[in-house]
């Protein structure tokens, strides 16, 4: 069969359109906020060996990594028509234990065995462990929540309520969770059906090879777009700032090897894994290496498991950005990601410097808090956005979210209608972005009021390494984190720690700003 390059495009989109209204359906119907608002949501397709051949433009460290959730789950289950498999190991191709993902085969009438499966994974506003919302400032896994290899949460269309009722009863909130589990399992039936339309229309035959089509399409533009880099070696090294226990320089650092259409990364330099909670399992960094490579394609291409064949990743088992078990990664999914991105960027400018933008605010500003308030457990999470790089370009966008995550703000009437909490201020933080001839995005500002006695985690980074600005523009301001008593006395805090608050007690958080580009000077407006 050849392919046809028109229907090649009708087929690619119809694929996108499938993962796309996947997450609609998943927004729409989950119970909490997170989910609901701020779409910390991710949908994909997958061919019948677990290799992704379409995603909708989610939440990209979910998306790269969900493959090897799906290969794992395709090795050890034996799906049957009507099933769904449930996991969340970061050990087994997950991120971090709050991002469940929920799997499902796709059988034609004729077919022994699944053709495809569909896939989503969404982040769960606490699933148990040592503090509320499940991003503790932790040294174990075991102390994280509830972790879940891959086991079928639903049988031939009934739900396993065995597994259902163990893992609500390691919850804070098994209400929220329960319809979250249910918004997850009609996004996965959606696409299922969406994906039976187009069997039946087009035949087995034709949409199979179609789907190994469009991972060639992508294969190819990939090495086209890496062949456009000039050979050669280039080095680049960042920092952590602390593992929430002590204050060091934790390095990852990267040989980039640019050899025709290939493209080698080797991360075995970087330091070893921690007892923070900051360490990354292996998929987040492959979920980090993808986004950005993808992110130089100017074609409008689909983002499948054909965007990695041109590159060999090389690690070290036991660093931080390929942990190994026990290790604690609440925050390796959210914080390391970040900075992984900015390590392989900054290589990358040292090969393209025209096409890289100097650094984001390298943050996604965890912040969970949760606690008692009318006799029902509330748990409230949410990824505060910031200043984005400056280019050769453009100066960077102020107070959105960049890079490994796509999330939305959780608007302030959603979050007091949901949560006993108050926003006091909301608001762009002027000038904290780097100058230059193009200036880096400003950061924002968040206060939150406790209106009951709650507990708090924050998990940050950029509060000690500023994000690097670049060729001459100057890096953007450090993030800062505030604890504000009912006295108005004001508590510096560190970029990770736990804490609680009394009842009008507040939590002030200013994001970092992105670095600026060139030797220019910021203009007075």
């Amino acid at each position: 069969m050849n392919v046809d390059p028109i229907f090649l495009e009708v087929f690619k989109n119809r694929m996108i359109s499938i993962s796309e209204e996947m997450g609609v359906t998943l927004s729409r119907t989950a119970f909490s906020p997170n989910i609901k608002e701020r779409k910390d949501l991710s949908c994909a397709l997958f061919d019948h060996k677990g290799e992704m051949m379409s995603q909708a433009a989610h939440i990209p460290v979910h998306l790269g990594s969900m493959p090897l959730s799906v290969q794992t789950a395709i090795s050890e289950i034996d799906f049957e028509q009507g099933d769904m498999a449930v996991l969340n190991d970061p050990y087994l191709g997950g991120t971090h234990l709050p991002d469940l993902t929920v799997i499902a085969p796709v059988f034609e009438n004729s077919s022994d065995s699944p053709l495809f499966y569909v896939a989503n994974r969404a982040h769960h506003s606490d699933v148990g462990g040592m503090s509320s919302g499940s991003m503790p400032v932790s040294h174990s896994i075991y102390q994280e929540g509830i972790r879940i290899p891959p086991l079928k949460l639903i049988k031939k269309g009934e739900t396993n309520s065995s597994l259902l009722d163990l893992v609500l009863a390691n919850v804070r909130t098994p209400e929220e969770r329960e319809g979250d589990f249910s918004a997850q399992t009609m996004a996965n039936i959606t696409g299922i059906n969406r994906l039976l339309e187009i069997l039946s229309e087009y035949g087995k035959e034709k949409v199979m090879y179609y789907s190994e089509a469009l991972m060639d399409y992508s294969e190819r533009i990939m090495r086209s777009t890496i062949y456009d880099i000039p050979d050669g070696e280039y080095e680049f090294v960042d920092y952590m700032d602390d593992d929430g226990f002590e204050e060091q320089d934790i390095p990852i650092e990267l040989l980039l090897r640019v050899d025709g259409e290939n493209a080698g990364l080797d991360f075995s330099r970087s330091g070893d894994q921690v007892q923070g909670s900051i360490n990354a399992v292996r998929s987040i960094l492959v979920s980090a290496i993808m986004y950005v490579f993808r992110s130089l394609v100017h074609e409008d291409i689909p983002t499948n498991s054909g965007c990695l064949r041109p590159m060999s990743i090389s690690t070290r088992k036991g660093s931080l950005v390929d942990a190994r078990f026990p290790a604690a990664v609440a925050g390796g999914n959210v914080e390391t990601s970040q900075r992984i991105v900015d390590v392989v960027l900054g290589a990358l400018s040292r090969a393209v410097p025209e096409r890289v933008p100097a650094a984001s605010q390298g943050s996604m500003n965890n912040v969970s808090i949760g606690g008692e308030n009318a006799g029902s457990s509330f748990s409230y999470y949410e990824t505060l956005a910031g200043g984005v790089g400056a280019s050769g370009i453009s100066s960077g966008e102020s107070g959105v979210h960049s890079h490994m995550t796509n999330t939305m703000n959780t608007p302030v009437e959603a979050l007091e209608t949901s949560y006993p909490l108050r926003v006091n201020k909301y608001s762009i933080r002027r000038n904290s972005g780097g100058t230059g001839d193009f200036n880096g995005g400003d950061g924002l500002i968040r206060e939150i009021e406790a209106l009951a006695p709650c507990e708090v985690t924050v998990l940050s980074e950029r509060r000690r390494y500023a994000p690097y600005g670049l060729y001459g523009g100057s890096p953007g301001s450090r993030g800062e984190n505030l604890v504000i008593g009912k006295n108005e006395d004001v508590r510096a805090m560190p970029g990770k720690f736990g804490i609680n608050l009394e009842k009008g007690e507040r939590l002030r958080i200013l994001t970092p700003g992105g670095g600026g580009y060139g030797r220019g000077q910021r203009s007075e407006d």
